[in-house]
């Protein structure tokens, strides 16, 4: 959030994908308790979670349905958000040739992350994790991170006037 960013336009989308692992299924959780957390303190505006799957066919049937236009439209605004930033995204989804033994046919699908955090500011993306910028990775729990440390707020009274106060900000 920037100085003129207020918690209530701040909008969390947390995409995660069904089916991981118990390491990732934990990781998962962490990270809704804690966006849960923020929104009920109010130091979110909203905070919302999908969930999608290992992946996604970019050249089947599959591709066409809503599901699937849902996840590849996020995941096309996730890249030119990355372009537009430096930063990158690719490394986290992969797209990836898939055979299949059931139909004996080969297509490409793009591989998910098991969590993946779409920030939004007045409806705007303005982050996505995780990604990089070249030189270090943003982790969907860094950014949880950050969000909770940039809206923490003291009341500072005044003159009997209640004000904000910014504990911490994060770098960029």
């Amino acid at each position: 959030m920037n100085a003129d960013t207020t918690p209530e336009a701040v909008t969390v989308d947390l995409h995660v994908r069904s089916l991981v692992p118990r390491a990732g299924h934990t990781q998962q959780n962490a990270a809704i308790e804690r966006l849960d957390d923020l929104e009920s303190a109010g130091l979110l505006g909203a905070f919302n979670v999908h969930v999608w799957g290992h992946q996604v066919s970019l050249s089947t049937a599959a591709a066409q349905t809503d599901a699937g236009q849902f996840v590849l439209d996020r995941v096309e605004r996730f890249r030119e958000w990355a372009d537009e930033t430096g930063r990158s995204i690719d490394s986290f989804f992969e797209t990836r040739r898939v055979e299949s033994e059931l139909r004996n046919e080969e297509y490409a699908a793009l591989v998910l992350p098991s969590l993946t955090l779409a920030e939004y500011h007045d409806d705007e993306l303005a982050f996505v994790a995780p990604c990089s910028d070249g030189d270090a990775v943003c982790t969907v729990e860094d950014r949880v991170d950050a969000l909770a440390a940039r809206s923490s707020v003291d009341t500072v009274r005044a003159d009997d006037q209640t004000e904000p106060a910014v504990v911490a900000e994060e770098e960029e």
